[in-house]
């Protein structure tokens, strides 16, 4: 049985990557959280915190954190559930992680009206859509939106819709770099927009019709919704925008599709544990209902 006073030392050390910075969230002296520590890792026969700065987790060290993380989340809910709201406070908050575009585009307004009426405190965390199940599978967060079809152990998940993405420019720089030929030499020497390096989707296109890879075409990195969607717009280069953000810019000819060929459709679901509390609860049902009706007419 693990003892909570070892448990909450290594939690602050992981957390705040400091032996100093512990014993101040503790509130007790930083030899206690050596000695607790210490004393968890002989309890457990291993090694749980290098001794660096800052400290490091090791590879078993992380499987407890997300363990203690996890149960930590769950107690809070469970708090929740039996005392309601907090009593400092009249709203209840819920970690949901989510991918950017989604955020940017129709998350805040599906989920409008469900915050409003339970009186929710969002706490959003964004990643990729590709990695956002693992902060819920860490614990970190109550749901996500993830590309990922299948639920995880203890989850539920429901399919919300497919988002669009197609590869566009601005009418300028279509004039100037694609007027006469699309091809891969063309590509070589015309500057993309990615969002990070862990969108892949860009490249997957150039590679699957063009046979290029990242490092053989020049790009931005522009790591924000609404500012990749303005760099595409200014001609800083082309680059991949979901129909939710397009809105009417090809019809009205500001942006052309370059690639018709290679639009994406990306499918997303929400995943969230199978005990829930009922402020997630109604979010989730509104959610669904809401994202028949944004999916369908994207």
């Amino acid at each position: 049985m693990l003892r909570s006073k070892q448990s909450e030392a290594f939690l602050a050390i992981a957390e705040t990557g400091s032996f100093e910075l512990a014993a101040i969230q503790l509130n007790i002296t930083a030899s206690a959280v050596t000695l607790r520590l210490q004393t968890l890792e002989k309890q457990l026969g291993q090694v749980l915190i290098l001794r660096e700065r800052p400290c490091r987790v090791t590879p078993m060290g992380k499987t407890l954190l997300q363990h203690l993380q996890h149960i930590r989340l769950m107690e809070s809910d469970l708090l929740q559930n039996f005392q309601g709201k907090h009593p400092a406070s009249a709203f209840y908050k819920l970690k949901i992680a989510t991918n950017a575009d989604s955020l940017a585009t129709w998350l805040l307004a599906a989920l409008q009206q469900s915050v409003q009426q339970q009186n929710i405190l969002l706490d959003l965390k964004i990643d990729d859509q590709t990695q956002t199940h693992h902060l819920l599978e860490a614990g970190l967060v109550n749901a996500c939106i993830s590309t990922e079809k299948t639920a995880m152990h203890g989850c539920h998940t429901h399919a919300l819709g497919k988002m669009t993405y197609r590869m566009v420019a601005s009418q300028a720089f279509y004039q100037q770099y694609f007027k006469n030929d699309i091809s891969r030499e063309v590509l070589k020497n015309t500057p993309a927009v990615i969002f990070n390096e862990k969108d892949q989707l860009h490249q997957q296109i150039l590679t699957q019709h063009f046979g290029l890879t990242q490092t053989m075409f020049p790009y931005h990195s522009v790591p924000s919704s609404t500012a990749f969607a303005e760099a595409i717009l200014l001609s800083f280069g082309y680059g991949l925008l979901p129909d939710f953000q397009i809105e009417n810019r090809i019809q009205n000819g500001q942006l052309i599709e370059i690639m018709p060929f290679a639009q994406i459709q990306i499918p997303l679901y929400w995943h969230h544990w199978k005990r829930q509390s009922p402020q997630l609860e109604a979010l989730t049902q509104h959610l669904i209902q809401q994202s028949k009706y944004l999916f369908e007419s994207e």
